[in-house]
């Protein structure tokens, strides 16, 4: 059974202009069907799922796998995070290794390590420096502080609070209580004592003098010898 299609004259006009006035009916219909199956197959061949983003392989876009959001979200999650491995000791509850997340301070390292023992001198550590991966925080305790003890195990003259200078030596008759604070060995309280002493005695008349000074004995006098004088 024949079927007959009647073009109407918006397309008759329209086939004319385009150089395809000569064509019959049915060429037509057959050539709108070839278009409609050739648009109809490549939505389906290159366009994206609803919600979902086509990604490119090595033969470029249109080969590659559709992955929907709920499959990405999949993938983000599998992804670790970022972080810093840090050794954490000293006077700290718990010392040992720790994994924090990128960004993490100083501060968040001795947290992790169930927080800084009674006697810790955390005044000696930047808690807020962020950390570098590998990396060791010691924490000092307030004798080691004292007596010059660095957070990185090493000893040095003037690590105190008092800030005292490295060259030359501490003049004990005329140093500040800061100044005799920053000498090893030598805290706030010492330092105050030695004070009170100097006034209530007068000057010292040498430096083996300070042994008078309670809590000198012969061996922290031996670690202040060279670095004090009377002048």
């Amino acid at each position: 059974m024949s079927v007959f299609v009647e073009m109407p004259d918006r397309v008759r006009e329209l086939l004319a202009r385009a150089g395809l006035g000569g064509l019959s009916d049915r060429a037509v219909v057959a050539l709108a069907a070839v278009v409609i199956a050739v648009v109809a197959f490549a939505a389906w061949r290159f366009w994206p799922a609803p919600g979902g983003v086509e990604v490119a392989t090595d033969s470029g876009w249109g080969s590659g796998e559709v992955v929907t959001e709920s499959d990405a979200s999949v993938v983000d999650s599998a992804t670790p995070a970022a972080e810093v491995v840090v050794h954490v000791v000293g006077a700290v509850m718990s010392p040992g290794v720790y994994s924090l997340a990128a960004g993490s301070r100083v501060s968040d390292a001795v947290t992790a390590a169930g927080g800084a023992t009674g006697n810790a001198a955390e005044e000696g550590l930047n808690l807020a420096r962020v950390l570098a991966d590998g990396e060791q925080i010691r924490v000092l305790t307030k004798d080691e502080l004292d007596a010059g003890i660095q957070s990185d195990g090493t000893s040095v003259v003037g690590a105190g609070a008092g800030g005292a200078t490295t060259s030359g030596k501490v003049n004990i008759n005329r140093a500040t209580a800061a100044e005799l604070d920053s000498l090893p060995g030598v805290g706030p309280s010492t330092a105050q004592k030695i004070l009170a002493d100097r006034e209530a005695n007068g000057p010292f008349k040498s430096i083996e003098d300070l042994m008078r000074v309670s809590g000198i004995g012969e061996k922290k006098f031996d670690s202040l010898k060279d670095l004090v004088t009377v002048g």
